[in-house]
């Protein structure tokens, strides 16, 4: 089965950060959650945790490119 787990940090409207994790079927509508912390560190903290484990369960990571602004 095609899936896919896309994690990001965010800042949000009310001066925190946002950890969003996304996750489904490739090709199909996904799932998502997101957990907010005070601090930019915390919320990249919290990315590499998740990230590692997701590794390990046999998730790959993959290098997004940025969109083209013009």
């Amino acid at each position: 089965m095609a899936r896919y787990y896309r994690m990001t940090v965010q800042p949000t409207l009310f001066g925190e950060w946002a950890l969003v994790r996304e996750w489904g079927r490739i090709g199909r509508g996904g799932q998502v959650k997101t957990i907010t912390c005070p601090s930019e560190s915390e919320a990249a903290s919290s990315l590499a945790t998740l990230s590692h484990q997701k590794t390990r369960r046999g998730y790959q990571a993959v290098a997004l490119q940025s969109p083209v602004s013009g």
